[in-house]
């Protein structure tokens, strides 16, 4: 049996181009024991890939060179030799950027398609939106009657967050790019939507719908957004540094801010975490999750792309801001 999957053709200086990737046609083959064979029906393409597409180790190994690209992804099992999945049964794996696999499956995680589609476990149910969670609950500590700035508000994780906050009883003003990214934000429950390619000051346009400042700013930008940050956080402020997606492209040395003296002055708490640290919380989670959807408070959106050959074009929209929530593929 074929199957198809993008393989990565040199280490990334800038912007991603079609000449990086390639697509490579593979023998799938049949499982072996305790091995199971897999559909996939959806991958995702997340801003962290591209660290791993430099070729340097960070938190994580980088990919390799005439390899295939790995991510999250949902599928349906298609064969089985192993007793906990079934053929019809759906799981979550690394194993992106392919059309299938054939693996061990203890190294898949059986999901309940029963109430959520499977796709939602690459998205607001899945790392994803307990990003957002772990963000606003444990970096943060976000308390009813708070203002929270949410840059990437359009994002995977800028829009969950939104929602997230909302719920929590927070006051919420979140950027975007364009007009219609602002619309969006409104109509998933951001009490001031900002436009920040429309103003020279964006720390100014904050403050014009919070004059006394933030107390908490979620960074997925970085660059001009976190030195914006820096002016408008209040006294005791609290930045949770979950990305700085301006900065994943930059071929040179990017400058640095020149106010980080607000860091003393106001002592600002700023942390930097990476979600796979906070596993801890996921029941904690879960159980907010779904009180929040059966309330009616979450409306998770999502962007798909149709085809393996998309993947790289999905991924490079997500520096240009082609997404609204969660950037996916559909196999």
């Amino acid at each position: 049996m074929k199957t198809r999957e993008i393989h990565l053709n040199e280490y990334l200086k800038g912007e991603p181009k079609p000449e990086n990737y390639s697509v490579a046609e593979v023998d799938l083959p049949e499982p072996g024991e305790g091995e199971v064979q897999v559909k996939n029906l959806y991958i995702s393409v997340d801003p962290y890939m591209r660290g791993r597409m430099s070729g340097i180790k960070t938190y994580i190994e980088p990919f390799q060179i005439g390899a295939v690209m790995e991510g999250g992804a949902v599928g349906e099992v298609v064969a089985s030799n192993f007793e906990g999945l079934k053929p019809g049964d759906h799981v979550m794996s690394m194993f992106g950027w392919r059309e299938g696999y054939t693996k061990p499956g203890k190294t898949l995680m059986k999901i309940d398609t029963s109430i959520l589609p499977p796709q939602a476990y690459l998205g607001i149910a899945g790392l994803t939106g307990m990003t957002a969670y772990v963000g606003l609950k444990r970096m943060i500590d976000l308390k009813p009657g708070e203002t929270l700035w949410m840059s990437a508000g359009a994002g995977a994780v800028g829009s969950a967050g939104i929602q997230f906050a909302k719920a929590m009883g927070a006051t919420v003003i979140a950027t975007a790019r364009g007009q219609e990214k602002v619309d969006y934000l409104k109509s998933i429950g951001a009490d001031h939507a900002i436009d920040y390619t429309a103003t020279d000051n964006l720390a100014a346009s904050i403050r014009e719908v919070a004059p006394a400042g933030v107390d908490a700013y979620f960074e997925n930008v970085g660059g001009t957004h976190f030195t914006a940050a820096l002016e408008v956080l209040k006294q005791y402020g609290r930045m949770a540094a979950c990305g700085m997606i301006q900065r994943y492209n930059d071929a040179e040395q990017a400058s640095i801010t020149d106010n980080l003296t607000y860091i003393v002055g106001k002592s600002l708490n700023i942390r930097g975490f990476i979600v796979s640290d906070h596993m801890d919380m996921q029941g904690e989670f879960v159980k907010d999750l779904t009180e929040w959807m059966m309330a009616g408070k979450i409306n998770p959106a999502e962007t798909i792309l149709d085809g393996i050959d998309k993947a790289p074009e999905a991924f490079t929209g997500l520096f240009s801001g082609a997404n609204k929530g969660k950037m996916l593929v559909k196999i």
